[in-house]
C-alpha cells in the first residue's frame, strides 16, 4: 500500500494538469529506507511528448547527488497519462528502475488542464511484474 500525504498528491495532479497535453514526470522522495515521502521533485520531461516520459539526465544526475548527500531514497516515481487509463505502458514497465518505489500514475484524459476528475493508481513493478496497490491519502 502506498500511503502519500495530500499535499504530495495534489501537487502531483497539479503538475500533470500543467504539462498537459505532455506527459508530466517526477519523483517523490524520503529517508532512505522509508516508505514515506518528505518532498516532491518536478522533473522535466525531456522528451516533452504526450505519449512517453524521459527524465532530462542532466537534472537527474543532480537529483542523485542531492539524494545520496542527504541519505534519502526514491520513494514515488510518478507519471502522468494524457489519453489512456492509469496504468504502467509496456515501455513504462521495461524502464522500472527504482524496485524500492511506488510507481503512481496520473490520467489527465478526462479533464486535461482543467479541474475535474483524474484517475490516480498505485503500482509495484519488480522484474517486469505489475501490482497494483492500494492508495491511501493522509
Amino acid at each position: 500500500m502506498l500511503t502519500i500525504e495530500r499535499a504530495h498528491l495534489d501537487e502531483i495532479i497539479a503538475h500533470a494538469r500543467e504539462d498537459h497535453p505532455d506527459e508530466a514526470c517526477g519523483v517523490v522522495v524520503g529517508a532512505a529506507g522509508s516508505d514515506r515521502g518528505s518532498r516532491v521533485v518536478r522533473m522535466i520531461n525531456a522528451d516533452r511528448s504526450p505519449t512517453f516520459f524521459r527524465f532530462d539526465p542532466a537534472e537527474q544526475l543532480r537529483l542523485y547527488r542531492a539524494m545520496d548527500d542527504a541519505d534519502e531514497e526514491i520513494v514515488v516515481v510518478y507519471h502522468s497519462h494524457t489519453a489512456t487509463e492509469a496504468y504502467p505502458s509496456r515501455t513504462d514497465i521495461s524502464y522500472a528502475a527504482e524496485p524500492q518505489a511506488h510507481y503512481l500514475l496520473v490520467s489527465t484524459r478526462e479533464s486535461g488542464q482543467q479541474e475535474g476528475p483524474v484517475e490516480v493508481r498505485s503500482y509495484r513493478i519488480l522484474d517486469g511484474v505489475v501490482t497494483e496497490e492500494e492508495v491511501r491519502v493522509d
